[in-house]
């Protein structure tokens, strides 16, 4: 009998000013501003994602070799934001793929998928509230999204949202107690939080965000074509939808590493709110 072990993928992470990613010789080469090179032999080991922080350089030989190969290129503000990523010209070849969303969308099958990324959602986040000895959610609301009878898939999704925004104000008040009195928000609350905690969980959404689409775009479907979440100009839908069942991952993952969380473990940073009015951010 032969056993096969699959090596964990590699990443290359340039997050310090001043660091060049190149090739060369069958290799990536990263080179730091002290001038210590990495090498990273493209057959040796899998190489699974590259991460580029602004402030640093990449040659554009190292950009097409991770084009050619498929790598997840991910490009990121210096502060962390994901802002865009390196995409091969064939991943929009698969137009049947495409094709059969479009047709879901229309045909009636996207009402009982819209229930699902819901009923995923509240799944995902009773197993937190489970595995913290917290109150979990109403089972009953689980048969009350099932036994929806809506035919029109908008105005099901305004229907879904009012369930599932009940669901998360029940579920965020009580894992936020697992977190001290000084850094514990009153609510959950989303873009631009001024507190340190609802802004830690929206970088943890917002990284979520980019691997949930990049992983879309890799499956052949269209990122801005929704089930559940409306559809406006600029905003990945389908993203929004895939994002709500995996959520519950982050939210452990803060519970679990940041419990201990002090006022003195954030920065203040001041942003210009109007004209006359500066706003204090954590």
């Amino acid at each position: 009998m032969k056993l096969w072990f699959k090596a964990l993928k590699q990443k290359i992470v340039l997050d310090s000013q001043g660091s060049y990613l190149g090739m060369e010789k069958g290799a990536f080469i990263v080179k730091d501003k002290q001038g210590e090179i990495k090498r990273y032999p493209l057959f040796e080991q899998e190489l699974g994602e590259v991460i580029l922080k602004s402030g640093n350089s990449v040659s554009t030989g190292a950009l097409a070799s991770l084009g050619f190969w498929g790598i997840d290129v991910l490009i990121m503000t210096q502060r962390g934001r994901p802002v865009a990523w390196l995409k091969a010209l064939d991943d929009d070849s698969h137009v049947s793929t495409r094709l059969a969303q479009y047709e879901a969308v229309k045909d009636g099958r996207g009402l009982e998928i819209a229930k699902k990324f819901v009923l995923g959602k509240i799944e995902g986040q009773n197993q937190v509230l489970k595995k913290y000895e917290l109150r979990q959610l109403d089972f009953a609301m689980f048969e009350r999204i099932r036994n929806l009878k809506i035919d029109n898939l908008e105005q099901l999704g305004k229907r879904l949202s009012t369930y599932e925004g009940h669901c998360s104000r029940v579920y965020f008040k009580q894992i936020f107690s697992l977190f001290s009195g000084s850094v514990r928000p009153e609510n959950r609350k989303t873009f631009k939080a001024y507190d340190g905690l609802n802004n830690l969980f929206n970088l943890g959404y917002e990284l979520l965000s980019w691997k949930v689409h990049k992983a879309l775009v890799n499956a052949k479907l269209e990122p801005y074509l929704s089930f559940l979440h409306s559809e406006q100009f600029g905003k990945p839908s389908l993203v929004c939808d895939f994002m709500e069942i995996y959520r519950f991952m982050i939210d452990n993952f803060l519970i679990q590493y940041y419990k201990g969380l002090k006022t003195k473990d954030f920065v203040m940073k001041y942003d210009l709110l109007s004209r006359h009015k500066i706003g204090k951010r954590e």
